[in-house]
């Protein structure tokens, strides 16, 4: 399965609460939300049904897959929402218990061994499989060269720091963008995959 992260992020890198003023007020995190004044619904939007349709998986860190798990199941009926509730999904996470995981179709993977398993999920045929949100998780995949695309939907706003997904180890990674598109509400939505090396 390729490994697909797809996010809402800030000019200045930031990746934290895009969805509400709740979500994660982390750090003293304060912008909770910042993403929804330039969604814009047929560029972005087609971003995500593009997204979900070549899923066959999603990948969630335990607090990005609360927060979905406490919204999408009351959202039945429509169709993006019917399907994000019947794909199956993993949770990595060392302190969720079994009982929690009320979310139709969720698999916990323990974070001990959270990137061997996701290991054989990349090596396994399927579909893609896709992350949302989750910067912890995801500055790891990055770090274990997990990562086959980047789909990041650049808005015009700074915010002064919050969460990234990008590894502070000091390596050189580089990418090459496959396509760049931009909304009506001034987002760049630019598709980056690891360069070829040599």
């Amino acid at each position: 399965m390729r490994i697909v992260v797809s996010e809402f992020m800030s000019l200045d890198g930031v990746v934290q609460a895009p969805g509400g003023p709740d979500e994660d007020t982390d750090g003293g995190f304060a912008h909770g939300g910042w993403s929804h004044p330039f969604f814009d619904p047929e560029v972005m939007g087609g971003v995500f049904d593009e997204a979900l349709s070549n899923a066959g998986a999603l990948l969630f860190g335990r607090r990005t897959w609360q927060t979905m798990a406490a919204a999408w199941p009351e959202r039945a009926g429509d169709p993006f929402a019917d399907r994000m509730n019947a794909i199956r999904k993993y949770v990595v996470s060392g302190t969720l218990g079994e009982d929690e995981l009320t979310w139709a179709h969720t698999t916990r993977i323990p974070g001990d061994g959270a990137v061997a398993r996701i290991r054989e999920l990349h090596a396994a045929d399927g579909g893609d499989l896709l992350v949302m949100g989750s910067p912890t998780l995801v500055r790891t995949l990055l770090g274990e060269g997990l990562v086959d695309e980047l789909r990041l939907m650049i808005e015009p706003v700074i915010l002064g720091g919050g969460k990234t997904i990008f590894p502070g180890d000091g390596a050189l990674r580089t990418l090459e963008l496959v396509s760049a598109v931009t909304s009506g509400t001034g987002v760049q939505v630019c598709t980056y995959r690891p360069a070829a090396q040599g």
